[in-house]
């Protein structure tokens, strides 16, 4: 399959400048995901390209791109800025494909910060919200408190999520998720943690873990 990637800069606030980003686009794609990454990494780690890889293996185009912290360096950006920068990538990913409809979200805190970003004011543009091991709770802080703006999202989400991760508690996952009712989607990945190490020798599923991701938020996406 012949797959183009681009490379880009765009405004992510006024005041912070540009930052870099990544289109990935397969031939005929379906929609176009918007991929943060996690707190202390950035759009170019191994895992968030094998994630982006996967996706577009089963036809879903993805949009890479850095906050301005981890584009220069130094400590994370306020809130304020995460989330300007995550409007300005969804207008950079809708110009970069103008055909496709936008999903957004990302691993970790970007799609947290997606998700917050969309509860306070909807995101034009997006169709639905893609988490791949949403952060619930700190590391040993098991609470729910981060879920609270989940209830004031319209669009459809679908949540990414492994047994063995640890700020993500099933126990407390899972009533969030039934709380949200037919807009929240979960689909557990069988031993994974929060960065999708899985236990080979326990695991049920000889699927690939990021092959699964990407084959169930495909056939999630064309429900939308």
């Amino acid at each position: 399959m012949d797959v183009i990637s681009k490379e880009s800069r765009f405004t992510a606030t006024p005041d912070k400048g540009e930052v870099s980003s990544i289109l990935l686009r397969p031939q005929n794609p379906s929609h176009l995901l918007m991929l943060g990454h996690g707190a202390s990494s950035n759009m170019r780690t191994p895992m968030l390209t094998t994630i982006a890889e996967n996706l577009s293996e089963h036809g879903i185009a993805t949009f890479r791109y850095n906050f301005p912290y981890s584009e220069k360096g130094g400590g994370r950006n306020s809130q304020a800025t995460c989330l300007e920068t995550i409007r300005s990538a969804v207008r950079a990913a809708g110009e970069a494909a103008p055909d496709l409809p936008i999903l957004a979200g990302g691993h970790s805190f970007s799609g947290r910060m997606t998700s917050t970003a969309q509860s306070e004011e909807p995101i034009e543009g997006v169709k639905g919200l893609v988490f791949f091991a949403f952060p619930l709770h700190p590391l040993g802080e098991p609470a729910t408190k981060r879920a609270d703006h989940l209830a004031n999202i319209d669009v459809p989400m679908l949540f990414l999520s492994g047994t063995r991760d640890a700020l993500g508690e099933l126990v407390l996952l899972e009533p969030v998720v039934e709380r949200l009712g037919s807009k929240a989607t979960l689909h557990l990945l069988d031993t994974a943690d929060h960065s999708f190490k899985i236990l080979k020798r326990t695991r049920q599923s000889s699927e690939d873990v990021f092959a699964e991701m990407a084959r169930v938020a495909k056939a999630w996406a064309d429900t939308i």
